[in-house]
Formats: C-alpha cells, sequence, structure tokens
C-alpha cells in the first residue's frame, strides 16, 4: 500500500534498511529523435512535441527500478507524486512513500528541486534520478556534496559522471551500493552540461557546474567526456580523409554529431551540423541537422552507412547525443555498414575497457555487442569491444 507523507515526516523504513529518493524528469529526452538535441525551456518542449516526441524517462527508470528491485535487498523509497516517480515505482512492483502534493501539469527545473529538498529532509541516503545533465544540475544545486546522487541516464546529452552506462546499470549500482558492496566507492563526479541554445546554433559551450557524490563501479558508471590531444587530431585528419575517398557511389552515408565526422565532411568539401546528423550521397550534402524520421525517409530504397565517433571518456557509440539515429535506422543499416572513427588513446583511456550503447532497444543493444572494427588511422583497424 502506498504511503504519503508531508514534507515533513520521516517514512517508516524496516530496521537497517537505506532509503532511496527517485524523483524522474518525465520530459527528459523527448527531443532526442526529433533532433532538437535536448528538451530545455517550455518552447522546446512545444516543439518536440508538434514534432511526434513521446516521453522516454518512465521507461527508462521503470528498467532501473526492475533491476533495483531484483537485488533482493531491502530499502525504501521516497518519491514525488504521479509521473515524477510514483507511477513508475508501482509499475515496477514497489511500494513507495510519496511526498503529499499534486504532479505539476508541465514538469520543471523548480519541480524537480522542491522534490528533491523533500525527500532529503525525510533523511534519504541515495537520490536517484532519471533524467538528462540539465536533470544533473537541478540536482545538484540542491543536494550538493551533502548525499549520493546518481543517474538514471534518459536525456539526450548525458556528458556528466553522475549516470550510470544504462538504465539497468543504474539499478545495478544503486542495489550494490545500499548493499554496501566493497566493489562500489563514492567519488567526486563531474555534473557538466551544454548551453542547449547555443547547440542549436551548432556552437559547443559546455560547463562544468560542479561535483557530486556518486555511487562508482568501473562497469557501471560512466565518466565525464575527454577532450583531444594533438597527436589524436593528426591520426583523425588521415584516416577521415581516407573514409571520404572511400564513399561508395549511390549510397547513403549518415554521418553523426562531433569535431571527428566533421573532419569527414570537411574533406569532402562540405558542411557540418556539429551537434547533428547530417547525410551525404554521391559526394553531395542532402541532409543537414537531421531527426529520426527524416534518416528513414532518405534511407527507402538505398544502401545505408552510419558513420560516428567514440565519445571521449563515456566510450558511448550510440545513445548518447545522437538519438536521431535510433534503433529502427541501426535495424535497417544493418551491423556492417557501421563505421566508426577513433583513435587509440582514446581506446586506451575508457576506464570500463569497452564500448557502450544504449539505443532504448534490448534486441539492437545485442546486435551491436560484441567486437567491432574501428578506423584508428589509414589503412588500419581494431577490433575493439562493445558492450550494452
Amino acid at each position: 500500500m502506498t504511503e504519503r507523507i508531508s514534507h515533513h515526516k520521516s517514512p517508516t523504513t524496516a530496521p537497517g534498511a537505506k532509503r532511496i529518493g527517485l524523483i524522474v524528469n518525465p520530459i527528459a529526452g523527448m527531443g532526442g529523435r526529433v533532433g532538437l538535441k535536448g528538451t530545455d525551456g517550455v518552447d522546446v518542449l512545444h516543439e518536440a512535441r508538434r514534432r511526434g516526441a513521446q516521453p522516454v524517462s518512465s521507461e527508462r527508470a521503470l528498467q532501473a527500478l526492475q533491476k533495483l528491485a531484483a537485488s533482493r535487498h531491502a530499502f525504501s523509497l521516497i518519491t514525488a507524486p504521479g509521473d515524477l516517480g510514483e507511477h513508475v515505482a508501482e509499475r515496477a512492483g514497489l511500494h513507495p512513500t510519496v511526498l503529499c502534493g499534486e504532479q505539476p501539469t508541465n514538469s520543471t527545473p523548480a519541480d524537480t528541486r522542491d522534490a528533491v529538498a523533500a525527500m532529503m529532509a525525510t533523511g534519504i541516503d541515495l537520490l536517484l534520478f532519471a533524467g538528462g545533465d540539465g536533470t544533473a544540475r537541478d540536482v545538484l544545486a540542491v543536494v550538493g556534496d551533502r548525499l549520493p546522487m546518481l543517474g538514471i541516464p534518459t536525456g539526450v546529452k548525458m556528458y556528466s559522471a553522475v549516470f550510470g552506462t544504462s538504465a539497468q546499470n543504474a539499478g545495478d549500482l544503486a542495489a550494490r551500493f545500499i548493499q554496501g558492496d566493497a566493489s562500489v566507492r563514492l567519488r567526486e563526479a563531474e555534473v557538466m552540461d551544454i548551453d542547449e541554445v547555443a547547440m542549436r546554433q551548432d556552437r559547443m559551450s559546455a560547463q562544468l557546474y560542479g561535483y557530486a557524490q556518486s555511487p562508482h563501479h568501473r562497469q557501471l558508471a560512466q565518466n565525464a567526456k575527454a577532450g583531444s590531444v594533438f597527436s589524436e587530431n593528426v591520426a583523425l585528419e588521415a584516416v577521415s580523409r581516407q573514409l571520404a575517398r572511400q564513399m561508395r557511389p549511390g549510397c547513403l552515408y549518415i554521418l553523426g554529431p562531433g569535431t571527428t565526422t566533421r573532419r569527414v565532411m570537411s574533406a569532402l568539401g562540405l558542411p557540418k551540423t556539429l551537434l547533428g546528423v547530417d547525410a551525404v550521397l554521391d559526394g553531395a550534402l542532402v541532409g543537414a541537422d537531421l531527426n529520426e524520421q527524416a534518416l528513414l525517409q532518405l534511407m527507402q530504397g538505398r544502401e545505408t552507412y552510419i558513420v560516428v565517433s567514440v565519445l571521449g571518456g563515456h566510450g558511448s557509440l550510440f545513445g548518447r547525443g545522437n538519438q536521431q539515429i535510433s534503433a529502427e535506422v541501426i535495424r535497417q543499416v544493418g551491423r556492417d555498414h557501421i563505421q566508426v572513427i577513433t583513435t587509440l588513446e582514446k581506446l586506451v583511456a575508457l576506464e570500463a575497457g569497452a564500448l557502450r550503447v544504449d539505443t532504448g532497444d534490448d534486441g539492437i543493444d545485442a546486435m551491436l555487442s560484441g567486437y567491432l572494427p574501428l578506423h584508428t588511422a589509414p589503412d588500419r583497424q581494431v577490433y575493439f569491444k562493445v558492450g550494452s
């Protein structure tokens, strides 16, 4: 039976059981597949809905909570009403304590901050949140370094180091943390965010907002995005020119976001949407800053290749910042037509020792798993493990 409490009352908790606070940002990630690069701001949310965007946070949060519930370790869950946590917790078979109040019509950063503050007043041991970098900022603004926080990745960008590498892994990491697993430690994790207005103008403007205490396990938690060094740039320029020369006539090439794929476009003499997805056919730009539906339309009747890079630090291949290249796009293209450009330095620096995919489709994640050839220099490929 669901218990409802005021902000100033402590929930009923079994002796020795940890208390987990849960907050779900129901609009996080809606802008990804429709090419909006985020959902910060009311106007952007309206545009995402106009383009047919569907919520993704609840399903991702459900995956994490199911993993957490399967651990069979005693804990109590305190959450916010309605879509802010209550509904998904009940779907996971849990019996949460719900803070009194009504669910807001449109979730805002203030709603997140207020809910987190109310949960902290009940004496929680871990704040589990579902969202992206913007949600992480809102949580950090209240929590600071006073309480561990852990993110279920459901947003578009997720450059911060407070997230699990997938929704399931976030649930696993939360379970290990409350069990006192010796393989989990608390670390200072970066909370970063990118200015979405600048992103839509194709400018990169990232900012560090602070450091949070966050549970860490090398296989389950992601790192912050890493930068490049001079030697990496030289190798990337050379391999990008070769890939541009080897593009097959009559084939469509989908190029993911980033400075690495921009090098391929530069070799073709074409402009690149730095933080968007573009398409090339026979040396010509046939689509810029495309969403999922636009990609699927261009692919009809054409042999298609996907060209992407590795998100340094994260080791992310699909599911971070390139959700336009959706599970359905990948399914139609096929594993053998995915071309990955990276450097040996970036691979060696990956703490998890593997690349990550998190498309939201378990079947596609499984299809991508295993060893994939990566282009690291002209006429040189290395086979590197991909995990979901």
